[in-house]
């Protein structure tokens, strides 16, 4: 009821009744109309009655009242049926520079942002100088893993981490089992990578989370962290990935230094680990 409160007649492109309407917004009868369903239906759907529903009926009735995604969504929770996957609202597109200020922040650890398929979106310098993220490589996280010979070199947990990242990546590609996208990127992950290949067979799934990670650095030496993913509610499409170090090692101390000036310098040649 307060959904229809809140849509005008005309901004649903009907007359607006003058005197006659005693309360804004439309009414149950011109919502049904306009979302081409019975009138007595419509009522029982607002009174929560055992009816049954299908999801273009829902998206009609999302359509006239001018759901947001996250009410679309929320309106299929209620008539018990699984929501459709979560979209970017227009007011929330342009996130970029404050995530990109979050990521900043969070030096001198390692951070990342990756879009749905595992892009690359945006990266620190600590991760640059640390996990090899650099513009020449593939930007995307999957193809990386398997392919970049910096990143391998350093990474000692890289066989006991494959297949979870394998798994985690299925786990994304199962919220779209039809999108290209995916596919596309696991048909350059096979061509690129037999290992990848064989751990992609398996058909494993996981969700992401958390991952032990340790990497032997030309310069700070040995690290340990623990990989973090993130999802961010008002851009669904957008993955954070921090990089904490581990407790009870010499990790945090020896980014600190790998930071300064000085450390920059010593690590801007070695990088092939």
């Amino acid at each position: 009821m307060s959904r229809r409160a809140r849509v005008s007649p005309a901004d649903a492109g009907l007359p607006d009744g003058g005197a006659r309407r005693r309360t804004p917004g439309l009414r149950r009868e011109e919502v049904a109309v306009l979302a081409g369903v019975g009138a007595s239906w419509y009522q029982w759907l607002e009174q929560g009655r055992d009816i049954s529903v299908s999801p273009q009926v829902l998206d009609s009735v999302a359509r006239v009242l001018k759901l947001t995604s996250a009410e679309r969504r929320h309106l299929y929770v209620l008539a018990g049926l699984n929501p459709p996957p979560p979209e970017t609202a227009e007011a929330d597109q342009d996130m970029c520079e404050g995530l990109h200020r979050l990521i900043d922040a969070w030096m001198p650890y390692p951070a990342h942002i990756m879009d749905g398929y595992w892009n690359c979106v945006m990266y620190n310098d600590a991760a640059a100088m640390v996990l090899g993220m650099r513009p020449e490589t593939s930007q995307n996280c999957l193809i990386t893993f398997f392919t970049d010979p910096i990143y391998r070199a350093r990474s000692k947990s890289w066989e006991q981490n494959a297949h979870q990242v394998v798994a985690q990546f299925r786990a994304a590609c199962s919220e779209c089992p039809d999108d290209d996208g995916f596919q596309a990127v696991v048909a350059e992950a096979k061509a690129a990578s037999p290992e990848f290949t064989e751990l992609w067979e398996r058909r494993d799934i996981a969700p992401g989370g958390q991952l032990a990670k340790e990497l032997e650095h030309p310069v700070a030496g040995t690290l340990f962290f623990e990989s973090t993913q993130l999802r961010v509610p008002a851009r669904p499409d957008l993955t954070i990935v921090l990089h904490t170090p581990q407790p009870d090692t010499e990790t945090a101390a020896k980014l600190e230094r790998l930071a300064t000036p000085e450390g920059r310098r010593e690590a801007m040649y070695p990088v092939a680990g």
